[in-house]
């Protein structure tokens, strides 16, 4: 590992509860090992105060500064980012709608020597997330739109419940709501052979409480999700005050760049990359998204 990449962890990472540089260390594979038993119980673990505070402040300033650049559209969604099909049956949680009223800044707009560009490409963060989720590697997206973004969640707006497309996610908060805009979860709710559908439609309808988990977020922790079985929403941000957040999308393989379709949702727009790209992706699972 060559020394700027240590020396950017250094400057942003809060190496004294996480050492990133130091992966033979004890201290570094007790995070690990801890990260990975969250992971596999509860599907979800957060780092907390993984960013230095004096960075914080930076991660919040950079990111409040390129939100105005965010693609911003209100759309009607469900849980599985299909189009609404008339012709499931009438109890089929894909029946059921959402308003989703995010918006995303794609990578080609956040500045290389900003905080979250800088943790994205660095190789020691990198190698910590992978083995935080017992992978042998990571690779960034070659998607130039879809491998870094920041999530902007308005007043009045939330990111309704949804799986990811990722087994997968890492993400950041860098700017709290004045209220609301609470991450909540069902840890695990379906798997890569059984989709579940009576406990998702319980949730969407408001009837699965109990299967309900809520997470306090702070700027500059560090959350590791497996958002492909746990169905998951960012709840009503309130105030004057955007949530902001970083996602930081990797793949086990290199060369993965978003769909036509899916990019267009998300950023308003495609590149010739993804035009290149239609037709070549691989599915991991026949789940319904």
């Amino acid at each position: 590992m060559g020394a700027s990449g240590t020396r950017v962890v250094d400057r942003i990472v809060n190496e004294a509860s996480y050492r990133l540089s130091e992966p033979e260390s004890a201290a570094w594979q007790h995070v690990v090992a801890r990260t990975q038993s969250e992971l596999l119980t509860l599907g979800c673990s957060v780092l907390p105060g993984f960013v230095y505070p004096e960075a914080c402040h930076a991660l919040r300033s950079q990111c409040a500064a390129i939100a105005p650049l965010a693609y911003f559209d209100v759309e009607t969604v469900n849980a599985y980012n299909t189009a609404p099909d008339s012709s499931l049956p009438e109890d089929h949680p894909g029946r059921i709608t959402m308003e989703r009223g995010n918006a995303f800044v794609p990578r080609d707009r956040i500045p290389a020597d900003f905080v979250i560009h800088q943790l994205y490409s660095s190789e020691l963060f990198q190698q910590f997330v992978a083995s935080c989720f017992e992978l042998p590697r990571l690779c960034e997206l070659a998607d130039p739109l879809a491998g870094l973004c920041l999530n902007v969640v308005r007043p009045g707006m939330e990111h309704p419940w949804h799986f990811d497309t990722n087994e997968f996610t890492v993400s950041m908060v860098t700017q709290q709501p004045q209220a609301g805009g609470v991450f909540e979860y069902c840890p695990n709710i379906r798997s890569a052979r059984d989709e579940n559908f009576d406990d998702v439609r319980d949730v969407l309808a408001g009837h699965g409480e109990h299967l309900i988990r809520r997470l306090p977020l702070r700027p500059g922790d560090l959350q590791l999700f497996r958002g492909r079985y746990s169905v998951h929403r960012v709840s009503c941000v309130r105030g004057d005050t955007d949530r902001h957040s970083a996602i930081f999308a990797y793949s086990e393989r290199p060369g993965v760049v978003g769909t036509v379709a899916r990019t267009r949702q998300l950023f308003g727009r495609v590149l010739p990359e993804h035009l290149a790209a239609q037709g070549r992706s691989v599915r991991s699972d026949q789940l319904l998204d």
